[in-house]
Parts: C-alpha cells; sequence; structure tokens
C-alpha cells in the first residue's frame, strides 16, 4: 500500500453513537470486552460478537434478562460505544500475535474472554456476519474451550462464503487511496438513499444502529484491512471448518444483500447434526434487528443439567 494512501486511511474518525451501559470495560490489545451487570448468579453468558461496521449495542436488547451474564465484544480498532468508559486491568491479557483488525485477532481476544470471563454454566456464543466467522476462528484457534459451547451464527460470513453482487460491484472499483473520500460522502448521505437497498425494511432500532456505520472504525485502514481479511479469510478456509462447533443455530435470512446467501447455504449445510441451520423469514442480512423473535430461547437449567 503507498505510504500516501496510509497517511490518508490512519486519520482517525470520530466516534458518532453511543449508548448508557451499566458494567465492567477490559481493554484487550486493540480491542475489548465488556461485561454487563446482572442481579444474582447468571444462568447463562451470553458473549455477542458484532459485524462488519457494526459495534456491540446490536445485541445489547436482544438479551435483557436479569440472570444473563451479557459479554459484549469490541473488535480490534473499532470505538468502543460506551460514553467514557473507565477500564479495568485484565491481570489475565496476553499479547496477540496475529495482525489488528483481522478475523484471527479478534478471535484471539474472544478466547482471552472465554478462558477468562465467564461465569456461568451454559455459555452461548452469538456471531453476526463477519462475527460469526471470528467465532469460527476462535475455536480454530483454541477448540478446547468450545465444546460445550451452543453457538448463533447469524447470518454468518462463511468458509468459502462470498459477498452479495451489489456489495461485490460497490467494492471492485474502490482503490485503497479512495476510501476516505467515498466514507465521508456516505455519511453526508441521507441512509435512506442506500439504507433500503442494503438494509431492508427500516425500524427505529435499525435506523439508530445502522445511520452511522462509517463511524465504528477509529480510522479507514480498519475498514480496508477488514474487507481484505474478510475475503481472504473466507477463501482460505474450508467447510470442514464448521466441524469444531457441536450445538446451536444458523440463522440465514430470506433476502440478504450484504452476503451471497446461496454460499452461505452451501456451507452451512456441512454443519454438523447437532446444528440447526433455520432459513428465516427476516427481509435483511441483520435478522436480530429485524425481530429478536428470531433468536433461539435460552435453554432452561434443567435441560443444560441434563445435558452435562
Amino acid at each position: 500500500m503507498k505510504a500516501s494512501h496510509i497517511r490518508k486511511l490512519i486519520k482517525p474518525i470520530e466516534p458518532c453513537y453511543t449508548e448508557m451501559f451499566s458494567g465492567r470495560v477490559y481493554r484487550i490489545g486493540k480491542g475489548a470486552v465488556s461485561v454487563r451487570n446482572h442481579s444474582g448468579e447468571p444462568l447463562h453468558t451470553v458473549i455477542a460478537v458484532h459485524g462488519f461496521l457494526e459495534n456491540h449495542c446490536y445485541f445489547t436488547q436482544a438479551y435483557d434478562e436479569p440472570t444473563t451474564e451479557l459479554i459484549l465484544l469490541t473488535c480490534s480498532n473499532y470505538h468502543i460505544p460506551v460514553s467514557g468508559p473507565v477500564y479495568e486491568t485484565a491481570d489475565w491479557e496476553k499479547p496477540i500475535k496475529y495482525p489488528e483488525s483481522t478475523i484471527e485477532y479478534d478471535a484471539a481476544i474472544l478466547n482471552q474472554t472465554v478462558a477468562n470471563l465467564v461465569s456461568a454454566d451454559h455459555l452461548r456464543l452469538h456471531g453476526h456476519s463477519r462475527g460469526g466467522a471470528v467465532i469460527l476462528e476462535a475455536m480454530r484457534q483454541r477448540p478446547e474451550l468450545y465444546a460445550e459451547a451452543e453457538v448463533v451464527l447469524e447470518a454468518p460470513l462463511m468458509p468459502q462464503g462470498k459477498p452479495h453482487a451489489l456489495v461485490k460491484a460497490v467494492l471492485e472499483p474502490v482503490s485503497h487511496g479512495m476510501w476516505p473520500w467515498v466514507v465521508r460522502l456516505i455519511n453526508s448521505m441521507p441512509s435512506a438513499g442506500y439504507g433500503q437497498t442494503f438494509f431492508g425494511r427500516m425500524n427505529t432500532r435499525k435506523k439508530q444502529l445502522l445511520s452511522k456505520m462509517f463511524s465504528a472504525t477509529q480510522d479507514h485502514l480498519t475498514i480496508v484491512k477488514n474487507i481484505e481479511n474478510v475475503m481472504a479469510w473466507s477463501e482460505r478456509n474450508g467447510v470442514e471448518l464448521l466441524g469444531r462447533l457441536h450445538q446451536g443455530t444458523i440463522l440465514i435470512p430470506k433476502v440478504d444483500h450484504i452476503l451471497d446467501r446461496v454460499s452461505m447455504l452451501s456451507s452451512a449445510k456441512h454443519a454438523p447434526s447437532g446444528v440447526y441451520v433455520h432459513e428465516t423469514e427476516a427481509t435483511s442480512h441483520f435478522i436480530t434487528l429485524d425481530s429478536k423473535s428470531w433468536i433461539p430461547s435460552l435453554p432452561s437449567m434443567l435441560r443444560v443439567a441434563q445435558s452435562a
């Protein structure tokens, strides 16, 4: 990459979206994990991993039970969407050997989180889009951590998956040096100009979370690195990676203008028998934001005890 392009790309992007958060925030390398406060002993731990150009608020209204320990991962070089967080020191943090802004790096953050912060007997990992790939990669790196874990992979980036033709058509002509200009152009446009095409039918929560997506990262270089790594990761990994899964659900939307639905389904069919592939009636890539009713209910503790 040319030095002139890098200078443009590393210019900081100011954060544009935060929400109130009650809990602990740990810096892990160039990312973070936020542990929401809960009342009493947690019955479930849910670790949620956001997608490309999203933030952890994507999941906060989907898991609001007081007995659920919700742990929200912020991917490397993304803004943490909480106002003025006071970071706590993680004495268990270890250096990460992978390049920043990659699926591999963020998977290493997830592995440190699973190894050190889970309190409940039942663990669910919920990843949306790129976040689904982060979960699969984490299982590849440290499979021993996930023998009992349940997964929800929502419209996930899959091994051998592809972007939707519309996204591919948008990305192909954009060179590295054009990204700062492209982002400024998109942020100056009303989201209605492109939202319906890529985001599907809008609602209040979607408008809140998706209207400033291109301000989710700390700089434009992270956007470029994410895109290049997403393409490389999906091409490099085969569907045998799905054999790391043990139980859970893969959610495929009825309409998806971000990822190619046919390639997602083709890969998902290689999941083990304990993983249910559910084709939802959701009308966009953002299934949880269309309706959280598509998210499988957390199992009762009786079922968890019987399966243990």
